[in-house]
């Protein structure tokens, strides 16, 4: 097979997203499988060039994988014709201004959620990007969890009947950083910083809503920073001055109302970290990461409400487990296959920099809606 090769700049990857998904379960990944294959004999080799501030970081990265090509001048590496892909996995407060270097310098982009903090700087990324010609495609990786395949395959089926709606819990607890080390970045919990569970999670929910059940059309959001007081990575203490929790409730075009819970400060008493109900006329699931399970109606039991008597049914154990069916690979790998295809041969790829948009779109009327205390419809987008 002929071995064609595609140069990309990533930036961002000492980062723990960027690191583990997106460098190591995905591109390195593809490299270790042998490659892309396109098909007609070709097999495409994903090249990465490591881009960041730090320096001893991007080397310690590149030591440990065998990668010889790393810098901390972007506009160096812009400049360099034999890069064909741009990766954003920074700081959301950082992205736009290097997502525009890259369209500019005519490089195909690729980048995480949420593409900017405000609605204006993402849409003005999508009509760059199209002005400039160049393919350009958002991290979307929950609608590839297998969880969700399973899902996805029984609303094609048929099996919900009408679909009604859905309740999402999502989120852990996120220790405080004092006595136990903090799992997530102290930035994600300062506003002032791009932080806040709003702005990280509402993106998700878009995407997940808008290809499951249909567009966004209004949000209703109460929002709260449950946990004031945090550490920082050097053991400072800090103001929590960002949201760590949501509690949102949005109706789609096809007339499903979803709830859909996002925290950091909740104990998870479920069996994934996030899970999704979804009820319908003929039958209801449960999707998680990986498992989904299901109760169609033929086999609904008919409880009676009697609170004067203990539960005599195992109501978890009620639900059948929606089998594989088929062998799931890591969801970012996927999308970086499904991205690069759209580079090189053209290959159709939905999700966009203005889908991008809508999530940053979604969030943004999420913190009005809690800030005003109503619902407030959502618009759709276009350039």
């Amino acid at each position: 097979m002929s071995r064609r090769t595609v140069r990309i700049a990533m930036n961002g990857v000492t980062g723990r997203m960027g690191y583990r998904q997106h460098l190591v379960r995905s591109i390195l990944a593809i490299r270790e499988q042998g490659g892309l294959d396109l098909g007609d004999g070709q097999t495409l080799w994903p090249e990465p060039v490591l881009v960041g501030r730090r320096e001893h970081a991007l080397r310690a990265v590149a030591e440990q994988h065998g990668l010889s090509e790393w810098s901390t001048d972007l506009d160096a590496v812009l400049a360099d014709d034999t890069i064909d892909v741009y990766f954003d996995a920074q700081v959301t407060s950082a992205r736009v201004e290097a997502v525009e270097r890259a369209v500019a310098a005519g490089k195909h982009v690729y980048t995480e959620k949420p593409t900017a903090s405000d609605l204006e700087s993402a849409l003005r990324l999508a009509r760059l990007a199209d002005a400039a010609g160049v393919r350009h495609g958002v991290v979307q990786d929950k609608l590839l969890l297998p969880g969700l395949l399973k899902l996805k395959r029984l609303i094609d089926s048929g099996f919900f009947g009408e679909v009604l709606s859905v309740r999402g819990e999502f989120g852990y607890w996120v220790f405080e950083g004092d006595w136990q080390e903090a799992q997530r970045p102290s930035w994600n919990y300062r506003a002032e910083d791009g932080g806040g569970i709003v702005v990280d999670m509402f993106p998700h929910w878009d995407y997940v809503l808008h290809e499951l059940f249909g567009r966004v059309t209004s949000v209703q959001a109460h929002v709260a920073t449950h946990v004031p007081r945090r550490w920082d990575e050097d053991g400072k203490p800090y103001a929590a001055t960002a949201d760590d929790s949501a509690y949102g409730l949005f109706t789609t075009e096809s007339g499903v109302v979803a709830q859909i819970n996002s925290s950091w400060a909740v104990r998870v008493n479920r069996d994934e970290l996030v899970e999704f109900q979804v009820d319908g006329t003929h039958g209801s699931a449960v999707a998680g990461l990986r498992r989904c399970r299901a109760q169609h109606r033929t086999a609904t039991p008919k409880p009676v409400w009697n609170p004067d008597l203990p539960a005599t049914e195992a109501f978890r154990d009620q639900w059948q487990e929606v089998p594989d069916n088929a062998e799931f690979d890591n969801g970012f790998k996927t999308q970086w296959e499904m991205f690069l295809r759209h580079v090189t041969l053209g290959e159709p790829y939905r999700w966009d920099l203005l889908a991008g948009a809508r999530g940053v779109q979604l969030a943004e009327l999420g913190l009005r809606s809690a800030a005003e205390g109503r619902r407030l419809d959502v618009p759709e987008l276009t350039l």
